[in-house]
């Protein structure tokens, strides 16, 4: 890379003029700016260059640190209505139980709150236009629907009641969801209380406008807990079954290993190759292979299952892959992205079988440098299979069938991230909560997943083989070659200023003048929590003030890993982005090929909106099964820890389950003011304050498994 270079002011704004015009749906901070053009200038003379053209009208100031061209339509984002100016923020519908709503991801620093009254016929998870008033007074914004921009709902499930005129379906979550108005033509000749699945045809307009639909599916009567589990995936987009062309396509696939196609792959049959995967895991999408060369050498393989030798681009199959776009994975059960002919058979890495595999492999000197790579399409038989438990025991032990290997692999692994912290890795990661589910899927338990060597392990492999792969595409041609990236932007400045606030209440200093203090804070932080279990409150709230990672054609780098270089390579029996890059990937390793951008960043927008689509069933899931397993114990008292504040009452997660449920204020018999960092709130009678972290104790008052909600209230020390 060119070294950062001093520029006079009239040329230092040309060029931050040629970024932001030329990404002007692109939201930069000083930092990145200072990356993306290259300058040494100080920080603070970018930033007074780009408030001049922010005075001229030229650029947005979206936050106090985040700057965006000021397009013909986005200066139509300021409009007069009456005598008050008003600025437009769009966002995610997040519905409440009264029939309101908060407006969630939007460019504010705060959620924005908008009365049911309001709405103008948005649904839960609807992207709305909201206008907020720039004179706002109060504790929250306020704001009003203006336009919906896309609907969230394309399918519900449900039970449908027939009558003369039409039919109605009234969703299986009625008190999120609204009915849907059927024509007797487009029932499917379903039966009156039948429950199916209906499309939705027409919204209507405004607010008390009929919804319609038609009936594409009749389904069986089942449990609870089923039709919950099918009520998420289909109100999130997903089917949990592939259409039968799809199927079909599927069913032909032939995973014969024939002498031709061995001779295209260079193979690595003789060489010793294992998997490492959870216990119940039944698709083996990656394994490691390694080999000891002369002169004191080690060659480690990263296989990943060749997915696109069976899946053809432009197939019905493939299609219906990319509208998929990830697998999806609820607490019981998995959505997969492609039928189990694929994941679970002809692309499973499964043990003592021949199988075809698409890899990055690495030779590794005595100081455990990289002194070669290589990537390309092979031939693997793994020699064994590995449960993360069984690999643990003999990192720990030191016996068993290949634990000298997986000590050396674990070496090399360790080095790995010690590699990656000092280049700016942070090191925070949320709690995962596993389910202990009996012979009827009802929940007996809950615990957080334990992340040892072995799940480390295997990680650090996984992010090597993605950091090279993204890093031998993007320096391979000048032009560059359109590629899905990884990319994720550094914190939201408004959010870190006030978790940096609170870390300093609780005594630790977070240094955030530059990107890289920002990193060093983090693991400091996640240091510091290890002696210090006080800290361990400020966790969370850390992970809440980071970006999210999404797919994009423009790499902006990957923030949280530190990598400049990012991509998803790993994992295509479950994500449809490391198929496009499988495919990338190899029509670029002999000559040079170049996708259409704009047709890969659509790709890329698209899978981003799944994976977030599927992160949120995920959640619903998690949040079903914890109020299911929490509505046993109503009435009954357990501690918990305060997880967040809104204006409505307080947040608590339990300390052993991580169940989470609300503690309204009115419940309190006080009247509280909410800071606005949402960080604590403060009794105005008595002046006690309820800050994020506090050790208190709730006695659960409802659990509702249907809307997902808790309703607990706070026991005084002596009701204990």
């Amino acid at each position: 890379m060119r070294k950062p270079r001093q520029l006079k002011e009239a040329d230092l704004r040309i060029q931050i003029e040629k970024l932001l015009s030329k990404n002007p749906k692109t939201r930069f901070n000083i930092p990145q700016i200072c990356r993306k053009i290259n300058v040494a200038n100080p920080p603070g003379a970018v930033k007074q260059c780009i408030l001049k053209l922010v005075a001229e009208d030229k650029v947005s100031q979206m936050s106090e640190d985040r700057f965006r061209w000021k397009s013909m339509e986005a200066r139509k984002v300021r409009r007069q209505s009456g005598p008050e100016e008003e600025i437009l923020y769009t966002g995610t519908v997040d519905m409440t139980r009264s029939g309101a709503a908060y407006i969630t991801g939007s460019e504010s620093v705060e959620d924005i709150y908008v009365h049911g009254r309001n709405l103008k016929g948005a649904m839960h998870k609807d992207v709305v236009t909201v206008a907020v008033k720039l004179s706002y007074r109060g504790r929250r914004p306020e704001g009003s629907v203006v336009s919906i921009d896309k609907r969230a709902l394309t399918r519900l499930i449900g039970h449908i009641r027939i009558f003369k005129n039409y039919a109605i379906l009234t969703p299986d979550n009625s008190r999120i969801f609204p009915e849907v108005l059927v024509l007797h033509d487009d029932t499917l000749d379903c039966n009156d209380n039948d429950r199916v699945v209906v499309e939705i045809t027409s919204w209507g307009k405004g607010q008390n406008k009929a919804i319609w639909g038609k009936v594409i599916k009749v389904l069986e009567e089942v449990s609870e807990i089923e039709m919950n589990m099918q009520s998420i995936l289909f109100s999130n987009g997903f089917d949990p079954e592939f259409s039968q062309e799809a199927m079909e396509e599927a069913e032909i696939m032939d995973g014969t290993v024939t002498e031709q196609e061995a001779k295209k792959r260079r193979d690595f049959r003789q060489v010793l190759t294992f998997t490492i995967d959870p216990l119940t895991a039944r698709d083996f999408d990656d394994a490691i292979s390694v080999e000891h060369l002369d002169d004191g050498l080690l060659e480690i393989g990263v296989h990943i299952a060749d997915v696109t030798h069976f899946l053809k681009e432009g197939t019905i199959l493939d299609k219906e892959a990319l509208r998929r776009s990830t697998s999806v994975y609820l607490v019981d059960r998995v959505c997969p992205m492609l039928p189990e002919k694929l994941s679970n058979d002809l692309c499973s890495l499964n043990p003592n079988e021949d199988r075809f595999t698409f890899s990055a492999v690495f030779v590794f000197d005595r100081d455990l440098n990289i002194v070669k790579e290589w990537f390309g399409k092979t031939m693997i038989h793994s020699d064994r299979r590995f449960t993360y438990e069984e690999a643990q025991e003999r990192l720990e032990s030191g016996t068993g069938d290949h634990a000298e290997t997986l000590i050396m692999l674990n070496k090399i692994a360790h080095h790995l991230r010690s590699q990656r912290y000092k280049e700016g890795s942070i090191s925070f990661e949320s709690e995962e909560v596993q389910f202990v589910l009996d012979e009827n899927g009802q929940p007996l338990g809950m615990q957080v997943k334990e992340r040892k060597d072995a799940h480390m392990l295997i990680e650090d492999f996984m992010l090597l083989a993605n950091k090279r792969v993204a890093t031998f595409i993007a320096k391979k041609s000048v032009p560059e070659i359109p590629f899905v990236y990884r990319v994720h932007d550094l914190p939201n400045p408004d959010k870190l200023a006030d978790f940096a606030a609170f870390a300093s209440e609780l005594g630790f200093r977070f240094r955030m003048d530059t990107a890289a203090q920002i990193g060093d804070s983090f693991n400091r932080l996640a240091t510091e929590i290890e002696a210090n279990p006080v800290l361990k409150l400020l966790e969370p709230l850390a992970i809440r003030t980071m970006s999210k990672a999404v797919y994009s054609t423009e790499n902006i780098g990957h923030y949280g890993l530190g990598f400049e270089y990012y991509t998803h390579f790993t994992s295509p029996i479950r994500r449809y982005s490391d198929v496009l890059v499988h495919r990338i990937l190899y029509k670029n390793l002999t000559e040079i090929y170049r996708e259409d951008k704009a047709k890969l960043e659509q790709m890329a927008k698209h899978i981003s909106d799944q994976e977030k689509k599927a992160s949120e069933s995920e959640r619903e899931s998690v949040k079903y099964f914890q109020t299911l397993y929490i509505s046993r114990y109503v009435g009954q008292t357990f501690d918990g820890i305060i997880s967040g504040i809104i204006e409505k009452g307080i947040f608590v997660q339990l300390t052993e389950s991580k169940v989470e449920g609300l503690v309204s204020f009115s419940s309190m018999g006080d009247m509280y003011v909410v800071s606005e960092s949402r960080l604590k709130a403060k009794s105005r009678i008595s002046g006690d304050e309820l800050t994020i972290g506090k050790k208190v104790r709730v006695r659960i008052v409802e659990a509702d498994p249907e809307t997902r909600r808790t309703d607990m209230e706070l026991v005084d020390d002596n009701q204990k």
